[in-house]
């Protein structure tokens, strides 16, 4: 038996099940120094991979860091690991905890290794292993960039092991791991440990998805393509029905039966009974299918099910069960204080865990979500209703996934939930030691198509995509230590750089199909009385020169409407000409300091909106004015009462004009007025040179338009191609360049000697890692901060870090004095560094939100937490992860500003804001 074999086998006797043949291959490859990447069905077990080179780095007396995406998760994992191999061998550092730094096994989240990498850290020497659990984070639009910067700047001498879910293109992304890492095994795990059984529930009845023909699909594991239960496809046909029957008696239509005037109908016209969420928790109780999740895509639909349940009397625990969960939610809470805890809601939480049933979403307090993982993972909470948020890495298998609705809020808009996501959700199903198989219920609701749930519980193809980009902080923390030509040629080693070559390929096939067509559809346009192609030329030409006339008209017509809204003050009565708000209304704050001018104002039905552009088809001018007060609240209904009364009064006897008949005859006079162009005198040049073409007099000539329009669409078409491929050729070191040449003209960056070196105020933003990174270095620049308190300190640094969930009419509150001249221009700073960006094509700066500067003022102040969350729409875990990164930044700000006041200031916002229910940690 050699050693390494000693090794697989005495860590395999620490689990309770033997290892599966995929978590035995991958064991072995790290045994024999080969990185690996691991791809496998959540809840597969593949940490058991990531657990193996903790084990390893300590038999062979090396270091491991085991990198998490999630605070959570980190700790998670560091209790594990404590429980194998005792505290005195396992760290763990987080934004929020530092314990035991120098272990040989640190857990932390994948930022700070990326800073430890860019500061040279001496915890890196002796590393042997770092494991990158949840590996496919790296396709997050905001985060992701980060996985690759580790994966790039890790000593060659590190051996990586990549834990992803499943995904389709889980060897490309091994190709490129082995590409920058060495020798790298891709282990590729499709199958599930436990089966997974998928059910949509109809009514009172549950019902398969899956024809019961099917042989996979009856033993728990779907092919693509598998056929739909028949049963769920003459229920869509019946709910369909009956949604046209509803329609049909609202409007009652004349003819036969069966005519196209009364279409025959299809089905019963039956309407399918949607169950409650208590009904819904009762069959699973009744069918021995609990613990449960239940997947709710709202915050205010997870909260709302727990309080139907407690108001139903819902209860799921035994007496003996009740007591064991109030002792445990009772000593993990000790440290909230009684004057918070009304305003958390603390009695109502600890009742719904008394009965077996929680709210798990990123608006919880972090205590309350600790303790819903800890008592689900004992068996002791029985259902959680949670958002999508659960199924990002933490430990939480359930026997059964509840998925209310197949659409969820993406941020922008309610969007389908794709293959790759419901696969996520219900991968949850089945705990492995626990169930013999898993389900996942998906509940009936009208117009859902059974074949479309079909596709998403049978699709297998979620790729990983790249999201990374060069950051202003990257750029200087590279050109600080390899030099801006060797930090190029890094770049273009990243997983963004390989995906575009790789698509590259693809592309140069189909010009080459393009630049064929081309050729036939060039032949097929010939005329014999002259050169067609020329005279279609024309044609098109003259259409386009037509389209960019109407468009200087209506370029002419916004500007006139931009100028007037831009003249409005507060108080000025104006007519608001179009969209659903058009009438009277009084301007509450005129809105100018955006790109484009959006006036807040109340209308005489009550209405306080901010109005867009849309809303203005022609111009506007104040018809009066009206006293607006001073501390006007448009959430407060009373004031917004008073104020339209006042309205009304004012514009009482004057005379509306139609609406958008003043603006159209303006327009019209405008029209009628306008001199002769360029574009004009060009088009009637060109329309003469058509008539004048041999091929206007060709009697087949608009047989050879056609043909003619066909080539200059492909043209256009193959144009874009050829810029496609010219674009996707050194992309991520294209974009490297721009950021130096911004960094380079505000002077961070600085030609030295013939070498791009980084400035003194360089090594300042070297030490900024938020989003906002660029803003906050010229703040520190220029100086904006070096006069506040701890507390406007606080305030002012918010409006890098928070970032409204939904767009919000109201206009926040800042405090007055120092505060707010400082947010106005570091607001004004903001911009200025955009129109630097656009210089150079870029676009990376988010505008700051004040949102949150009025609630980070009062907390740091020391008012108590009820009192500064009514003045914010904000959930208690939603304030408390701000306050986490508020207090982020305000570290990276005391780094940043070397040994100065400012300094000193940012750590007293430090100490400030660390108090109470965001001082507390799940390690204390």
């Amino acid at each position: 038996m050699t050693a390494a074999t000693t090794v697989l086998s005495d860590f395999a006797t620490g689990y309770g099940f033997p290892l599966d043949d995929f978590q035995v291959r991958a064991c072995e490859e790290l045994e024999a120094g080969r990185g690996v990447l691991v791809a496998a069905p959540t809840g597969s077990g593949k940490t058991v991979v990531g657990e193996f080179a903790v084990h390893l780095a300590l038999a062979t007396g090396r270091k491991c860091f085991y990198t998490t995406p999630i605070k959570a998760l980190s700790n998670q994992k560091f209790n594990d690991l404590v429980a194998r191999y005792g505290a005195e061998n396992v760290g763990l550092l987080t934004g929020d905890n530092s314990v035991n730094g120098e272990a040989p096994v640190v857990v932390m989240t994948t930022e700070v290794l990326r800073n430890m990498l860019y500061a040279g850290s001496r915890t890196l020497i002796g590393l042997g292993f770092v494991v990158m659990d949840e590996v496919h984070y790296l396709a997050d639009r905001m985060r992701g960039a980060v996985w690759e910067e580790v994966i790039i700047h890790l000593p060659e001498s590190v051996t990586v092991v990549s834990l992803s879910a499943t995904v389709s293109n889980a060897e490309e992304f091994g190709s490129w791991l082995e590409t920058v890492r060495g020798t790298t095994t891709t282990i590729v795990e499709e199958r599930r440990p436990v089966p997974l059984f998928q059910h949509v529930m109809v009514g009172r009845r549950m019902l398969d998805l899956f024809a019961s023909s099917d042989v996979d699909a009856s033993a728990g594991f779907v092919r693509e393509g598998a056929p739909v239960n028949d049963e769920l496809l003459r229920i869509a046909r019946d709910d369909w029905a009956s949604t046209r029957l509803m329609r049909d008696r609202r409007s009652p239509r004349k003819g036969r039966p069966g005519s196209s005037k009364n279409p025959r109908s299809v089905g019963n016209g039956r309407r399918v009974w949607i169950p409650s969420r208590v009904d819904v928790i009762d069959r699973l109780d009744k069918e021995g299918l609990l613990p449960a999740i239940v997947f709710i895509f709202s915050r205010v639909g997870c909260d709302a099910a727990v309080a139907q349940c407690l108001d139903s009397r819902v209860r799921l625990t035994t007496p003996a069960e009740r007591t064991e969960i109030h002792e445990f939610v009772e000593a993990s809470c000790r440290h909230l204080p009684d004057e918070d805890r009304e305003v958390l809601g603390y009695a109502r939480f600890l009742e719904g865990l008394e009965r077996g049933i929680a709210a798990h979403h990123a608006g919880l307090l972090p205590v309350f979500k600790e303790c819903v993982e800890q008592l689900y993972v004992r068996g002791l909470c029985k259902v959680v209703f949670a958002t999508e948020t659960l199924a990002l890495g933490i430990n939480m298998p359930a026997r059964t996934v509840v998925i209310e609705k197949l659409v969820k809020f993406n941020g922008e808009t309610h969007a389908d939930i794709t293959p790759g996501e419901y696969t996520q959700l219900t991968g949850r199903a089945g705990r492995r030691g626990l169930d013999v198989e898993g389900h996942a219920v998906v509940l009936w609701q009208p117009g859902m198509a059974p074949q479309d749930l079909a596709g998403l519980a049978s699709t297998r193809t979620y790729p990983l995509r790249s999201s990374f980009r060069p950051s202003y902080n990257m750029a200087v923390n590279l050109v600080h230590q390899f030099g801006r030509e060797r930090s190029r040629e890094l770049l273009e080693m990243s997983f963004a750089q390989f995906q575009a070559d790789q698509a590259v390929v693809g592309l140069a096939r189909q010009l080459r199909k393009a630049e064929d067509a081309l050729e036939g559809y060039a032949e097929a346009a010939t005329c014999h009385l002259g050169d067609f192609m020329e005279y279609a030329g024309l044609r098109r030409r003259i259409g386009e020169l037509e389209k960019g006339s109407a468009r200087e008209r209506r370029a002419d017509v916004r500007q006139e409407v931009v100028t007037s809204l831009e003249a409005l003050k507060t108080g000025d009565v104006i007519q608001v000409p179009g969209g659903k708000f058009a009438g009277y209304a009084v301007v509450i704050d005129p809105g100018s300091s955006g790109d484009e001018p959006r006036p807040y104002v109340l209308t005489a039905e009550r209405q306080a909106r901010r109005l867009a552009m849309t809303d203005f088809p022609t111009p506007v001018a104040a018809v009066t004015r009206l006293r607006v007060p001073k501390n006007f609240n448009g959430r407060n209904p009373q004031a917004r009462r008073d104020l339209a009364s006042a309205l009304r009064d004012k514009t009482h006897g004057l005379i509306d004009p139609p609406p958008g008949r003043r603006g159209a005859a303006d327009a019209g006079r405008s029209r009628r007025a306008r001199p002769d162009t360029a574009h004009d005198r060009e088009i009637a040049r060109l329309r003469a040179a058509l008539k004048a073409h041999p091929c206007h007099a060709c009697p087949d000539r608009e047989d050879h338009a056609r043909w003619g329009e066909r080539w200059f669409k492909l043209d256009r078409d193959t144009a874009t191609l050829r810029r496609r491929i010219e674009t996707r050729t050194n992309t991520v070191a294209r974009t490297f360049d721009r950021v130096c040449d911004v960094l380079t003209s505000l002077g961070y960056l600085a030609d030295v000697d013939g070498r791009v070196r980084v400035t003194e105020q360089g090594t300042h933003l070297m030490r900024l890692y938020s989003e906002s990174d660029l803003v906050a270095a010229e703040a520190l620049r220029t100086g904006l901060w070096d006069d506040l308190t701890p507390s406007e300190l606080a305030s002012a640094l918010s409006v890098l870090v928070y970032e409204a969930r939904r767009a919000d009419d109201v206009v926040p509150r800042v405090p007055a004095g120092r505060v707010s001249s400082v947010v106005d221009a570091m607001w004004r700073l903001w911009g200025d560094l955009a129109a630097v960006e656009r210089d150079h094509r870029l676009d990376f700066l988010r505008e700051p939100d004040r949102g949150f500067a009025w609630a980070a003022y009062r907390w740091a102040e020391g008012d108590d937490l009820d009192d500064v969350l009514q003045g914010t729409t904000l959930a208690a875990g939603d304030f408390v992860r701000w306050v986490k990164q508020l207090i982020d930044l305000a570290g990276q700000v005391a780094d940043a500003a070397g040994d100065s006041p400012l300094r000193r200031t940012a750590r007293q916002t430090v100490g400030l804001l660390r108090r109470g229910v965001v001082a507390y940690s799940s390690l204390d």
